[in-house]
């Protein structure tokens, strides 16, 4: 018992350990474009979110912007940048439909980045727009169920100069949930690591139209 005490008290005399990486150390970004229709029926609309309704037309919306490691990711990072103002983050929600997902969004991933939340948003905007989103989606009229192969399919045609290694699609309680897009530090289309490209091989996932 004296034997655990002690122990129990040096480590209380230990500093704490800092939460999260060091900024600005990372390989690579990870792209994510959630179609928001689907995040809606399984989440959104228990959640009541802003984001599902129908005025905003939703449709592939930008997740967010995350730095990778070849293997695994930072969170949470250790930075020295202020966070976001509510301005900032309510400029996002045409893009990323909340506010909410954009602080959220910063506070994992953007402090890790090693920019100011000003420029995190902005690369992200730029991100998002090199992206040709299918239209094809936008013309579903009831829902449907297809392989998710097909959404991969779909993101290749629109953007020829992608390779099938370089984007994954995937599932989530039976619905497409995302397509992510590997980038490197500059914004051009990478290969993603062994840990990203795990494609969702169902073959009658659920995909609802736009509100």
């Amino acid at each position: 018992m004296r034997t655990i005490l002690t122990l129990l008290a040096m480590l209380w005399a230990l500093p704490a350990a800092a939460d999260g990486e060091k900024a600005g150390e990372f390989d690579y970004y990870v792209l994510s474009l959630s179609w928001s229709p689907n995040w809606c029926a399984a989440t959104g609309d228990a959640q009541g979110s802003d984001q599902c309704d129908a005025r905003h037309d939703h449709g592939w919306i930008m997740h967010g912007l995350w730095p990778q490691y070849r293997r695994g990711y930072p969170s949470f990072c250790r930075t020295v940048e202020r966070p976001p103002s509510r301005g900032m983050t309510a400029a996002m929600a045409d893009v990323m439909g909340t506010s909410g997902l954009a602080w959220h969004q910063w506070k994992k991933h953007g402090t890790c980045t090693g920019l100011t939340a000003a420029q995190y948003y902005q690369l992200s905007r730029e991100a998002y727009g090199l992206v040709n989103r299918p239209d094809v989606f936008r013309r579903l009229d009831q829902t449907v169920k297809l392989p998710a192969s097909v959404v991969e399919d779909a993101f290749i045609k629109a953007n020829p100069e992608w390779d099938r290694d370089m984007l994954t699609i995937t599932c989530k309680d039976g619905y497409i949930q995302e397509a992510r897009l590997c980038l490197s530090r500059d914004l051009t289309p990478v290969p993603c690591g062994q840990d990203v490209i795990k494609d969702c091989r169902a073959k009658n996932a659920v995909f609802a139209p736009i509100r």
